[in-house]
Order: structure tokens, then sequence, then C-alpha cells
């Protein structure tokens, strides 16, 4: 799964304020009333005056570095399943009080309430691909430990029931955000073994 992102703004959305290297930056994953897919990127301390699109989809942290001249603005466009759990999820053992104070390019602030559904859904489709593997649960049983294959880093996510209910509640949201899996297309009835014979006429 890929998702066309664009990448970090250079203005705050709300103040229109340039971000200044390490600057704390909130980014929104969002989806408008019309449909549109969007990236919301403000100041911390504008936080509280922005008023937020129809639908978010995760919110997280940053600290913003600007971009290097011989970077290739096209190579960040894309955001996949694999590295949007990687900005969501928290490092295993990490203290949420300190992760939310950190400095630097990482995750600034851990995952929330608002993140766990979508959080729970990239969880699911990496385990399936093998880019994680499930290794038990924290020690207050509160969160799973899972294992990122590629890097062997631990990192948590909270505990939940992925039943039918969960599906149908972020089945349009999902959607919209990484495309409805096509139909399968119907199995035609397996043809006799051997043709019927016209009967001779005498």
């Amino acid at each position: 799964m890929e998702l066309n992102l664009h990448p970090i703004a250079i203005k705050c959305f709300v103040s229109g304020r340039e971000f200044a290297e390490d600057d704390r930056v909130v980014c929104y994953l969002a989806r408008e009333a019309t449909g549109e897919i969007v990236r919301r990127d403000l100041l911390e301390s504008e936080d509280g005056r922005f008023m937020p699109p129809a639908f978010v989809y995760c919110r997280w942290a940053v600290g913003f570095k600007p971009r290097r001249a011989e970077e290739n603005p096209a190579l960040t466009l894309k955001l996949t399943a694999e590295n949007l759990f990687l900005t969501l999820a928290l490092p295993a053992g990490s203290d949420p009080a300190v992760t939310a104070q950190g400095s630097g390019s990482a995750l600034l602030a851990p995952s929330s309430t608002l993140n766990v559904p979508l959080l729970q859904f990239l969880t699911l489709m990496l385990e399936r691909k093998k880019l994680i593997k499930h290794r038990g649960r924290t020690e207050d049983g509160e969160r799973h430990l899972y294992e990122h294959m590629p890097s062997h880093q631990f990192y948590e996510v909270p505990v939940g029931d992925l039943n039918q209910e969960f599906f149908q509640k972020i089945q349009e949201h999902l959607g919209v955000l990484v495309g409805t899996p096509k139909p399968k297309a119907a199995t035609s009835a397996p043809a006799s073994a051997e043709a019927p014979v016209a009967p001779v006429a005498n």
C-alpha cells in the first residue's frame, strides 16, 4: 500500500510563519468534506487554533528539518504503510512523557487514541506481509509488542479486537485513504469432463 502524500510543508498552515529548524510541527493526515485527502502541518503552539478537517486519520509531531539542496522532492511524495506504522507506533520501552518532549527529526508524540484504529489496521497489514512479527505483550498487558523485521526494532501497539464491527467502523474512511480491494471474479462452473453427444438420426 502506498499513499500519495505531500512532504512536510515549509510554513505553518495556521499562521503562515515559516518553520525554523527543530520547530515542533504537528502533522495531520485527514479527509476534507469533499473527499480530498490532505496533509496539514502547523506549529505545535498553533494547534489549539486549528480547525481539523471533516475526518482525521491520524496526528503526529516531528522536529522540523529543512530539506537539503540535493534532496529529491519526488521521493518524499509517497508515504507507505510501513513508514506510517513506524511513525505512529510507540518504540518499545519508551516513556510516552519523555518521547513527547524529545527533539530532532524523530517522532515527538506517541500514538494517541485518535491514531489507534489506523495503527491497528496497519499492524494487521504488515503482519500479513511479514514485515513485523508479534512478540508478546507489555508487562501491563495493554500493548502488543511487534518486531519490525528489517530493522529488528520493537514497537508497541494498543491491544484491540479486530473484529467485524471494527472493520465496518473504519471501512468507509480507510477505503478512501488506501483504496478498497477489488472484488474477486465469480468462479465459473467447472466444465464437464465430456461434452454431451448429440443423438444420431436413423
